[in-house]
């Protein structure tokens, strides 16, 4: 990577952490990215409001191969000390989708000073975080014909500088799931004459344990109760509202939307029973990262000629990522690189995206940009 154009990125990379934004709110964000490639480069710009895209139009035009970056941030409160630390009070880069950005930046600067055989599609996107960002966005894969797309994430637990690679499920699918149940309310002293909803949602969770079961599904299958609300703190008053939250996980997108139907067949059988209302919410909605093997033994190849240390991912990562809508369109493959083996964990107060990793995914993504 050209000095000049690393040195660009990084200084990106800072501004964009001392403003980071919150899912579906980047608009400093993403007009600063944009106001960068158009100081830096010849890239045709396409604005799509709340993300945006740069081409490079080859001469030859093989292939029209995609690269994508997130910009979002997170409701974390900055607590190191860095000259360019945030200026947005409970509000941090601590996922570091700033070093994602600035070395898609990078790498568009490379890939317009010196050229590429394919044409090369660079894909800003907002609101990974949520699960909002690449479904909105996923209509990019059609309209310009993708072929393959490619993204990568700074992973900290693994050797400084490695690329991580798998094939298949890289990250589990999950979303959040609310089920709602409403009685009939009443005074303590007479719990007959209400409709308490607390034994039907206890009912349900007593119900979880089997509906995960190993034995019973394929690859990881999880349900976590994230919160469990019933009623007021109010002694004379028989509860008569509730609601059961939780996420829902699994390796298989098919195996997640069985464990949901099963949590809603035992949430209406017990509504019925006990004479409730009942009814379902959903957010935060992730589809499985598959990644296509053809596209994922095009980063071992790059990591070979470039002499990056390759690691083998055994399983999928259990957290979710929104990079799947864009796979379940095209080929491509989601990868990773070492933040070292005792660097702090992503969403953790103490992480800062690491400055040096900006070159080895821009060689990354070089090299892919050939094949």
């Amino acid at each position: 990577m050209e000095k000049k154009n690393l040195e660009l990125a990084v200084q990106l990379r800072h501004e964009l952490h001392a403003h980071p934004e919150l899912s579906n709110y980047e608009e400093w964000t993403k007009q600063h990215l944009i106001d960068f490639l158009q100081a830096n480069t010849k890239l045709e710009i396409v604005d799509r409001g709340r993300w945006f895209y740069a081409i490079y139009h080859s001469n030859v035009g093989k292939r029209n191969v995609a690269f994508r970056a997130d910009f979002d941030a997170l409701p974390i409160e900055e607590t190191i000390n860095l000259p360019y630390g945030s200026q947005i009070p409970g509000v941090s880069h601590k996922c570091g989708h700033d070093g994602h950005s600035a070395t898609l930046a990078g790498f568009a600067l490379e890939i317009d000073q010196k050229g590429c055989d394919n044409n090369v599609y660079f894909l800003f996107q907002h609101a990974e975080e949520t699960g909002d960002g690449a479904a909105e966005c996923a209509v990019f894969i059609e309209e310009n014909n993708i072929d393959e797309i490619f993204a990568w994430h700074n992973m900290s637990g693994f050797k400084h500088y490695s690329v991580l690679v798998i094939d298949g499920t890289a990250h589990c699918a999950s979303k959040g799931m609310s089920i709602h149940m409403e009685g009939v309310p009443s005074h303590a002293s007479e719990p007959e004459k209400g409709i308490n909803p607390s034994f039907a949602i206890a009912k349900v969770i007593d119900a979880i344990p089997g509906f995960i079961d190993p034995a019973v599904n394929k690859g990881i299958v999880l349900c976590t109760i994230v919160q469990v609300d019933i009623g007021a703190k109010a002694f004379g008053v028989n509860a008569s509202k509730g609601v059961l939250r939780m996420t829902i996980r699994a390796l298989y997108e098919e195996e997640m939307d069985k464990l949901q139907k099963k949590l809603e067949d035992v949430a209406i059988a017990e509504a019925e029973k006990y004479g409730l209302k009942v009814s379902f919410e959903y957010q935060d909605e992730f589809p499985e990262t598959a990644n296509d093997k053809e596209s994922s033994d095009k980063i071992r190849q790059v990591c070979k000629d470039k002499g990056f240390d390759l690691i083998e991912l055994e399983e999928a990562f259990r957290g979710s990522e929104d990079f799947g809508h864009y796979t379940k369109l095209t080929k491509g493959a989601y990868t990773y690189i070492g933040n070292g083996e005792d660097y702090p964990n992503l969403h953790s107060y103490e992480y800062n995206f690491r400055d040096d990793l900006i070159e080895t995914g821009v060689e990354l993504f070089k090299g892919l940009a050939d094949l």
